[in-house]
């Protein structure tokens, strides 16, 4: 039997929350992600002001993606541009360190970009969930996840890269190379 709501507003956290949708699913990724956002920016280091005047940007966004399913699409291409801007400025500030992958490694700020990077996919497979059982979805939706997924990820090199701290790469054995069939040389 499907839970009901309870007529007490005090014992109800959000409206929405006993739907068996994922809308909902998506709705509460969206607010974990803006959670993570400003743990982030709170945690910045005063050096890093820069960073955390980006994340303050940011963040609202990420609640405007959060009703722009069951509400009015409240991302515009505009903001786009400003993550994408964002993104490029960070990745060139790093272009220098490790390519591809890596561990995820440092302290408080970087611990909770790491998270908003990993809830960002998260929101992104409800995005396809909620696209597969035929509600209509934005596509500025999941193109923004991408691009705030990736400048999380890039952010979390910034601030260890001021910090001196490197994070290990990975080298995945699942999706090595083929090694080469070419004769050896003695």
């Amino acid at each position: 039997m499907p839970f009901k709501p309870s007529k007490d507003l005090d014992e109800l956290c959000y409206p929405f929350i006993h739907e068996n949708s994922p809308l909902c699913d998506y709705e509460v990724l969206t607010d974990e992600l803006c959670t993570l956002l400003g743990m982030a920016c709170s945690a910045m280091p005063d050096q890093m002001a820069d960073i955390a005047k980006d994340l303050a940007v940011l963040q609202p966004l990420a609640f405007h993606a959060n009703g722009s399913v069951r509400g009015r699409l409240a991302l515009t291409e505009a903001d786009l541009q400003v993550v994408k801007s964002c993104l490029h400025h960070y990745k060139a500030e790093v272009a220098e360190r490790v390519q591809g992958f890596v561990l995820p490694r440092g302290t408080s700020p970087v611990n909770e970009l790491h998270q908003a990077r990993s809830v960002s996919k998260k929101a992104i497979r409800a995005l396809v969930r909620l696209d597969a059982a035929g509600t209509s979805v934005p596509e500025i939706l999941p193109r923004f996840l991408n691009l705030c997924c990736n400048l999380c990820f890039v952010l979390t090199q910034v601030v260890n890269q001021r910090r001196g701290v490197a994070e290990p790469a990975f080298v995945s054995k699942s999706y090595a190379l083929p090694r080469s069939t070419s004769p050896k040389t003695p």
